[in-house]
């Protein structure tokens, strides 16, 4: 299963095209509408989010609400387009057009794409980087990513995240029971997170930043249940699977970081806290007494729940604009604002479940195989039963 996005911030739309997804497989728009909601939603969003209502069309790949094996192709329109028509038409203009159109933008961003851009395709007008480069593309990543959790719940296994950190305060009270209370309470929270004390303070934090032209970062966390033993394998370098959840994570727009189960903290301990201890019990088959490796060991699924922790940095974009060059006269100058939010932790989390579903979902396809749902919902199944008595 793979997928391609295509689409600029200010557009006409986003689209993405995933290929691989098996047929038969009961799927609607609701599907994915509802991951995209959650995408705009969370405390610390900007302007743009009361303008944009996202909803996708299917245009291909979907008939009578059951995937038919042929790629999926799906639309989300730009509602903000109809302001832009000027600036992101795809005709040629005439000289009365251009001398009304918006002049270009030559003052690059601190900590965005625009310079890099503008070098490596030779642009001189950082437009042309920009708005590609917006995080509005996460939308797209969300639309393919809500079509792999679709996947994933089909096939028994479940998705759920939370914040953990936002402006340098830390959550501390993370437990919970189950999946379903990890999703519900994240959800009732407007910064997704568990701890209701670290939430109040969260959202001081975003508050204090956005009223000084400031943005801040953070830290989300992405848990997978039922996942089956074996996804990924450790005979090459390219095939191991936490490998390619850490190159989708950082692939995410402001991403810094990933870690896998607890990550950099088993810098600090001996092996013999670190690593998990093996057990069997007959109902479960083999299982882990804890999951500090998140999951994974030697690039394979264990059958533990996945656990992944994504470090987003602060927004780039800030209304008390850090000095840059003009490209043109090369002259300083600050940088130049677009609409943006104080803070996007809230909503990075969603994004990552999505890309993290979809690196997940291709692997469950790419082992079990991908023709027809009722197949692969079998061969997992008989899967888990094996191993289980192994």
């Amino acid at each position: 299963m793979r997928y391609l996005t295509a689409g600029e911030s200010h557009g006409p739309q986003l689209t993405t095209i995933v290929e691989g997804v098996p047929a038969g497989m009961e799927l609607v728009e609701e599907d994915i509408n509802k991951e995209l909601r959650r995408r705009q939603g969370g405390y610390g969003r900007g302007r743009r989010m009361q303008i944009e209502k996202d909803k996708v069309q299917f245009m291909s790949g979907v008939r009578h609400g059951r995937t038919t094996g042929a790629p999926i192709t799906m639309v989300v329109e730009n509602k903000d387009y109809q302001s832009w028509t000027g600036i992101m038409g795809t005709a040629p203009l005439s000289e009365e057009e251009e001398q009304n159109v918006k002049r270009r933008i030559s003052r690059p961003r601190p900590g965005h794409a625009d310079l890099n851009g503008a070098v490596k395709y030779g642009h001189r007008d950082l437009r042309n980087v920009l708005e590609r480069s917006s995080a509005r593309e996460t939308t797209s990543r969300v639309c393919a990513g809500a079509l792999a959790k679709k996947v994933l719940h089909t096939l028994g296994m479940d998705v759920g995240g939370q914040v953990l950190e936002i402006g340098g305060i830390e959550a501390e009270k993370v437990e919970y029971e189950n999946m379903l209370d990890l999703k519900e309470r994240s959800e009732a929270s407007p910064v997704r997170c568990l701890d209701e004390d670290a939430a109040e303070k969260m959202k001081q934090a975003i508050d204090d930043a956005k009223a000084n032209g400031d943005s801040i970062g953070g830290v989300v966390q992405t848990v997978i249940s039922g996942v089956p033993v074996g996804m990924g394998s450790h005979v090459q370098y390219d095939r191991k699977l936490d490998s390619k959840i850490a190159g989708a994570v950082v692939s995410i727009n402001a991403f810094k970081g990933v870690e896998v189960g607890i990550g950099f903290d088993a810098a600090g301990m001996p092996g013999s806290r670190v690593h998990d201890e093996i057990a069997w019990d007959a109902a479960t088959g083999y299982y882990r007494k804890t999951n500090n490796l998140g999951g994974f060991e030697g690039g394979m699924t264990n059958g533990m729940p996945v656990i992944i922790q994504g470090v987003m940095k602060p927004i780039p974009t800030l209304y008390k604009p850090l000095q840059s060059v003009d490209i043109e006269t090369k002259e300083p100058f600050n940088a130049s604002i677009e609409r943006s939010d104080s803070c996007a932790v809230p909503a990075a989390s969603v994004v990552m479940e999505n890309v993290i579903s979809f690196e997940v979902a291709a692997a469950v396809l790419d082992m079990f195989g991908s023709d027809r749902v009722d197949a692969v919902k079998q061969a997992v199944e008989q899967h888990k039963e094996w191993a289980r008595d192994f």
